[in-house]
């Protein structure tokens, strides 16, 4: 496999990244200390390259009924201006992907306009997913991935820091900006003053915004970020970090905690299979089946949270147990730097996935205790 680059790896190499394969890209794992640029996020700002995740652009007449039918949630319904997490999902049921699709002002020829944002591994067999699914419909697929970068600005002075290249005329746009919402925002760096899309997203549990620009835009983006924040204010942030970050947040990650022999209801994300939208979609009749089988509540597995109660942490694919018996396996799990103890995410047997039932992760032949949690382990102070 070729390996592949975004447009801002020189940046990454000026500040001494560590390099890691992630999807077939190169991407900065760390830069410095990764418990650091955890800790930075948490207290101040980090800056993030997300620019090997996909982009596929969805237009036309028939774009939101397409979109309905492809993924399972009810992308019709979404207002202009919002976004909406949801899944693409096979016949089977299986999950392809988690992904998030904005909804952008209509084209000038009134026609619908979406952009869905796929994750970096999945991004080209989710774009092959739409341009297939789409046979029938009036609407256009568009994979413009390779041109396009996101930057992401995440912690709690993210605003703070942005607001710094956004003429003051329209700091509205930002501030007034709603979670899980874009708009187009005059950004005075990457594209010379041209609006950028900007959303307020993220995958760190903390406030922060994920900006779209071209790749030939995203060094100066990327460079006016860095100058307009003083000392300890933004910290450039690897993958390493964002693991940790999203991990306490109760984030799923894909081929972790979501694969294509998992489901939506073990997985704890029913709410966002819309199994009452009219007509058909991809994975319906196997999904209502799953549904009606109790998948996630009374039987099979259902991810849940777990705690250390001592100080060594569980790794993916540790077996989780019950009495020595193995009743579940770890998915994702470390120590957690903002809370000082062990965390971990497992699909465990649902009659051993109430919060506060205890439970124990095998470390290589010895039962560690663990208990049970609601997700998500960390919350920001708003």
């Amino acid at each position: 496999m070729t390996e592949k680059y975004t447009a801002l790896y020189d940046e990454h190499k000026k500040l001494g990244a560590s390099f890691t394969d992630f999807g077939g890209w190169q991407m900065p794992l760390k830069y410095s200390s990764e418990l650091a640029e955890h800790h930075a996020v948490r207290k101040a700002a980090g800056l993030f390259d997300l620019s090997h995740m996909g982009e596929v652009w969805v237009t036309g007449p028939d774009a939101a009924a397409f979109l309905d039918y492809a993924l399972v949630g009810k992308i019709s319904a979404m207002a202009v201006g919002k976004a909406k997490y949801s899944l693409i999902c096979n016949e089977d049921g299986g999950i392809i992907d988690d992904l998030i699709t904005y909804r952008r002002p209509a084209a000038e020829d009134g026609t619908d306009v979406f952009l869905v944002v796929p994750n970096a591994g999945n991004a080209d067999v989710v774009a092959a997913a739409l341009r297939e699914r789409v046979a029938g419909f009036d609407a256009v697929v568009e994979d413009a991935s390779a041109r396009t970068s996101l930057i992401a600005v995440q912690g709690p002075k993210a605003q703070e820091l942005l607001l710094r290249l956004v003429p003051a005329a329209q700091h509205s746009l930002v501030t007034e900006l709603k979670y899980y919402a874009a708009v187009e925002v005059p950004v005075l760096a990457g594209g010379a003053g041209n609006e950028l899309l900007v959303a307020r997203t993220g995958y760190t549990g903390e406030d922060g915004f994920e900006i779209f620009v071209d790749n030939g835009d995203a060094p100066a983006l990327w460079q006016a970020l860095m100058a307009v924040a003083d000392e300890r204010e933004l910290t450039p942030a690897g993958l390493a970090s964002r693991d940790s970050l999203r991990l306490e947040a109760g984030m799923p990650l894909y081929g972790n905690e979501l694969s294509l022999q998992g489901d939506p209801f073990a997985a704890g994300l029913r709410p966002v299979v819309a199994l009452s939208k009219e007509g058909d979609f991809v994975g319906k009749a196997a999904l209502e089946a799953k549904k009606e089988s109790g998948a996630g509540s009374t039987s099979g597995r259902r991810l849940v949270g777990l705690k250390g109660k001592g100080r060594r942490a569980g790794r993916a694919h540790y077996p989780v147990l019950k009495d020595g018996a193995t009743v579940g396996e770890v998915t994702s799990g470390q120590p957690s730097p903002t809370l000082g103890y062990p965390i971990a995410m497992a699909y465990v047997d649902v009659e051993y996935s109430a919060p506060g039932t205890a439970l124990d992760i095998d470390l290589r032949g010895k039962a560690e205790p663990f208990e049970v949690v609601p997700l998500p382990f960390y919350k920001r102070v708003k």
